[in-house]
């Protein structure tokens, strides 16, 4: 049923874009209602209103805390126009009808972003405007809700073409919008206060989505809830698809576990290729030489400028992604030549501490794994201690299987992967799986070393691994059986040293 606006409530933080509502509405002659700032604005745009205060006959008290929390407002826009009985008391107590609340609120969120003190974030949370929005929204059937100024130009366009009528369905549209931005004001104030807390509930609210093509496979819908812009800018390329953003989290994630130059090519989520050196293009053809036919259609991404000889080395692979904080004018103008590749600039983000999924009826949530460890937290297990280049090469490996699916197995040397095995369902079985792909690309395992993700319940890996030259490993340990493969170590004269941390990724 399409509904007249004769009387309009107009209370807003943020002006602007108002004026040509108020115009507007002026020009269907609607009785305008307003408070504080938004009252002195309307009014100096040269539009006839009136003021909250001469409807309530009360002022604006405890420093604008209660301005509009009264029954003439309330009612006003919760009653029902098709009940009798509200209609009879609507007449009795004088409640004129508002059929149309512009309300906002206060910008808790940005605030919060601000670092401002606990006093000023306290006073912008809204309570008036809020509840306006709930009670307008809750009599959808009667009243429309502008809860946000990104409305404003679909307000704007029902005025001009339904010369100041609403439909219903346009109602409970704006409703269930205005439900959606005070749940999520909600959200972000709990969260907020229940940091100095543990009040363990699953609250999650993020506002921004971006539609994908489609999602793991063609036949899947999906979205991206979450303001990308943040975390880079695109320069070039086709839209990025679901796959591609979990190659892109993945390859984010590893490459902030190093300082040094380094260069990353990941496929299905885990590294085919990784490589630190003082010299970026040299990580590049190291990264490459571990696995060049996985690398074929993957996501590339380094911690450095990539530059003009970097960019050609790069060009002579087809890979769908490449990340890096930085690009030459030169390197880019070479790796926009494939029309569909995706130039990514990475920018500095913070990156989400909690992460959780979906599981069965429910959702399970986590702490990021953050631990890698440095030489502090190393115990050397073995008789023989590694050297300076040995502990470089097991921090670097370790770093590697922490992103890598389990049951998972690295094999690297001189801080370059030379194999891995991953998502196997026996660590033995990653460890002949990175053995035998190391062989088919030619690289020797003599005097590397081997990091597992969690420790090994007997010591045939360890065996394996030292009969394939292997020197040095690097495992959390904790296994009751940690002494066989300590004792077969010494008696080969291998290094076994344990960092005390699993690093399980499923």
């Amino acid at each position: 049923m399409n509904l007249k606006i004769n009387t309009a409530l107009i209370s807003v933080f943020y002006k602007d874009g108002l004026c040509e509502i108020v115009n507007k509405l002026n020009e269907f002659g609607v009785k305008i209602y307003s408070t504080g700032g938004t009252y002195d604005f309307i009014k100096n745009s040269g539009i006839n209103v009136q003021t909250v205060e001469s409807l309530t006959s009360y002022p604006s008290i405890f420093g604008g805390r209660v301005k509009t929390l009264h029954p003439k407002i309330f009612g006003g826009i919760l009653f029902r126009r098709n009940n009798a009985k509200d209609t009879e008391e609507q007449i009795q107590y004088q409640v004129p009808p508002i059929d149309l609340v512009i309300v906002d609120l206060y910008p808790f969120e940005e605030t919060l972003k601000q670092n401002a003190s606990e006093d000023d974030l306290i006073e912008k949370i809204d309570i008036g405007g809020i509840s306006l929005i709930r009670a307008a929204a809750k009599n959808f059937s009667d009243v429309l809700v502008v809860s946000s100024r990104k409305q404003y130009d679909c307000l704007k366009k029902i005025l001009i073409e339904q010369q100041g009528e609403t439909t219903l369905a346009q109602r409970k549209y704006f409703a269930a919008e205005a439900f959606n931005i005070s749940s999520h004001y909600d959200t972000e104030i709990f969260k907020y206060l229940n940091q100095q807390h543990d009040i363990n509930v699953f609250k999650q609210s993020i506002e921004q989505a971006n539609q994908l093509r489609y999602g793991e496979n063609p036949h899947q819908k999906a979205t991206f809830f979450g303001n990308i812009d943040e975390v880079f800018s695109q320069l070039h390329g086709k839209e990025i698809s679901y796959n591609n953003l979990l190659d892109i989290d993945s390859a984010i994630n590893l490459i902030n576990e190093f300082d040094e130059p380094t260069f990353a090519i990941l496929k299905h989520n885990n590294a085919c290729g990784c490589a630190s050196h003082n010299d970026i293009t040299e990580a590049w053809k190291l990264a490459l030489q571990a696995d060049p036919v996985s690398a074929f259609g993957g996501v590339i991404i380094t911690n450095k400028t990539v530059d003009k000889s970097c960019a050609e080395e790069i060009n002579k692979l087809f890979f769908e992604v490449i990340i890096a904080p930085d690009f030459t004018i030169d390197a880019l103008n070479i790796l926009q030549s494939k029309k569909n590749r995706i130039i990514l600039q990475q920018k500095q983000f913070d990156i989400p501490q909690k992460q959780f999924r979906t599981i069965l009826n429910g959702i399970v949530e986590q702490d990021r794994d953050n631990c890698t460890g440095g030489t502090d937290g190393l115990d050397f297990m073995t008789e023989k201690k590694p050297s300076e280049e040995q502990i470089r090469d097991l921090i670097f490996a370790n770093k590697l299987v922490k992103h890598s699916k389990s049951n998972a197995i690295v094999l690297a040397k001189n801080r370059m992967l030379l194999a891995s095995g991953i998502g196997q369902t026996s660590r033995v079985d990653s460890l002949k799986q990175a053995i035998e792909k190391a062989k088919n690309f030619d690289l020797s395992l003599a005097d590397a070393v081997m990091a597992s993700d969690a420790f090994f319940p007997f010591a045939d890996c360890v065996q394996i691994a030292c009969e394939a030259g292997i020197s040095a490993v690097i495992q959390p340990g904790g296994s009751v059986r940690d002494k066989e493969s300590v004792d077969y170590c010494n008696a080969n004269d291998m290094i076994m040293v344990s960092t005390g941390i699993r690093h399980f990724r499923h």
